[in-house]
Parts: structure tokens; C-alpha cells; sequence
């Protein structure tokens, strides 16, 4: 079945609609999921998970995950995605971790979860503070209420999975396409063309987007110097940052910053 990488990285996004089988896909941002009729099953992994109204659930960045719905009843779903920039000091973590059960019945979900979930689906424009505090309360409660593992544990052995994860693990050090061939046993010509053809861009050009996305979280949260956090995210140098972020935001990150500011 063809693997799905999907560009999700606009803050908040959010989708509420009648749900269909949805083939196996993996993106940047944290999906929350919530059943408001009917029943889904969510797939992450290998593992297929019964959701029935009422249900939450949560996807981490980079998991590979599908749906499936079986019967002829009515259902219905929201679909919340998160970037995980909002959420500064769980960054890490969303990098490496991935909760053994992603789903949680409806009669252990926490009000203030639904709450949350139901604010960010409704809002068009909102205060940014008050959007990541309601974000930040879903992720606050999935870390104190639901068990994690290691990412390599979901269970997939698939080349684009363990790509993925190596990079989240490792973008913050001097990475290569020719050493995470070496580790992951395979052709760097085979990953080469596995990023051009799953994620429409090379090697470099993935790495510095994790990259960029882990220093907009430290200009927005922290104090940190823009050359702290350059050498912190990876990059080599503050000018191959400064190009390199341009590209992206059609900014400099000092700039970046004075608008946060602002």
C-alpha cells in the first residue's frame, strides 16, 4: 500500500467530516483525533485501534497511521493538527516518543480535553496565546495520562519510518546521507531516491526543514541567541541558518523574532 507523506505545518489546522479509509501516511504534526459519531478504527504501526463515539485519540509527528471504517452508520470525526513548534518544551519528546496506546475511551477523556479540542476546531482567528494554551492543555494531559515508548517500538520496519526517526534523533548533530545509509544498512542511491520520491525534496533539504522548525520554537519560546540556536538546531554555520531559513520565511530569524516580539 503506498506510504503518504503529507506537509502539515501551519500551526493549527483543523478538518471536522465524515470519516473513509485513509491509506497508510506519516506527517509533521501531532494529530488529534475525536469521535463524535460512530466508529473508526485507527491503525499506527501495525496495531489497529477500535475508536467509538466519544473516543480520543492522538497521533505523534512522523508515525505512520491509516483509518478504516467498517458498517453503514453515520460517522463522524475531527480531525486537529497540531505543529509541533507550539509545544517548545515537549519538542523532544514528540521526536522520539509515541504513546503505546494512542486511543483513550471516552470515559477516562478528561473534560478539559474535549473542551480544547472543541475551542481550537471552532476558532477562525483567535488570540495565539490563547490557542496555544488550549493546545498545550491536550498535550499536558497526554503526557501525564498516557504510557510512552520508543518510536522504533511502534513496529514498522519500513525504510521511510526508520528515516524519519533516525533524522528526528539525530538532526541536531553533523548528519549525512552517506552515514544514515551506513546505519540503516541500505544504498545511500535508495534513500536518496526515497526522499525525492516520498518527500519531494533531497536529503539536505528535509533535514534543514526539521531543522528550521526546531529553531522556530526557540525563537518564540526562549531567549536563546540566534548563534546558540543555530549551532543547537544543527546548522553549520549562522549564515547557511540565515539562507536557509530566508528561503523558507522570506525573513532573516532576527527579523522572525522582532515580529514575535512585536
Amino acid at each position: 500500500m503506498l506510504l503518504v507523506y503529507e506537509n502539515r505545518n501551519t500551526g493549527v489546522s483543523a478538518e471536522w467530516k465524515k470519516p473513509v479509509h485513509v491509506p497508510p501516511h506519516l506527517h509533521e504534526a501531532i494529530e488529534v483525533v475525536y469521535v463524535t459519531d460512530g466508529e473508526i478504527e485507527l491503525g499506527v504501526g501495525q496495531e489497529l485501534f477500535h475508536m467509538d463515539e466519544g473516543d480520543f485519540a492522538v497521533v505523534f509527528p512522523n508515525v505512520i497511521h491509516h483509518y478504516q471504517v467498517f458498517g453503514e452508520k453515520e460517522n463522524k470525526v475531527i480531525f486537529l493538527y497540531l505543529e509541533p513548534t507550539l509545544f517548545p518544551s515537549y519538542y523532544r519528546e514528540l521526536q522520539i516518543y509515541s504513546p503505546k496506546n494512542p486511543v483513550v475511551k471516552k470515559e477516562q477523556v478528561h473534560p478539559d480535553v474535549v473542551n480544547a479540542i472543541k475551542y481550537l476546531t471552532g476558532i477562525t482567528e483567535g488570540d495565539p496565546r490563547m490557542i496555544q494554551a488550549y493546545a498545550q492543555m491536550i498535550l499536558a494531559h497526554v503526557f501525564t495520562t498516557m504510557p510512552m515508548m520508543d518510536k522504533s517500538a511502534v513496529g514498522s520496519d519500513d525504510l521511510i519510518y526508520n528515516a524519519v526517526e533516525y533524522v528526528a534523533k539525530n538532526f541536531r548533530e553533523n548528519i549525512s546521507l552517506e552515514k544514515m545509509a551506513y546505519e540503516l544498512c541500505v544504498s545511500k542511491y535508495v534513500l536518496s531516491r526515497m526522499f525525492a520520491k516520498t518527500f519531494h525534496c533531497n536529503f539536505s533539504k528535509y533535514v534543514n526543514g526539521v531543522r528550521l522548525n526546531y529553531a522556530v520554537a526557540a525563537l518564540e519560546n526562549t531567549m536563546d541567541s540566534i548563534t546558540n540556536i543555530c549551532l543547537d538546531c544543527g546548522f553549520e554555520s549562522q549564515r547557511t541558518f540565515n539562507r536557509v531559513f530566508k528561503e523558507r520565511y522570506k525573513i532573516t530569524p532576527r527579523e522572525y523574532r522582532k515580529r514575535i516580539i512585536m
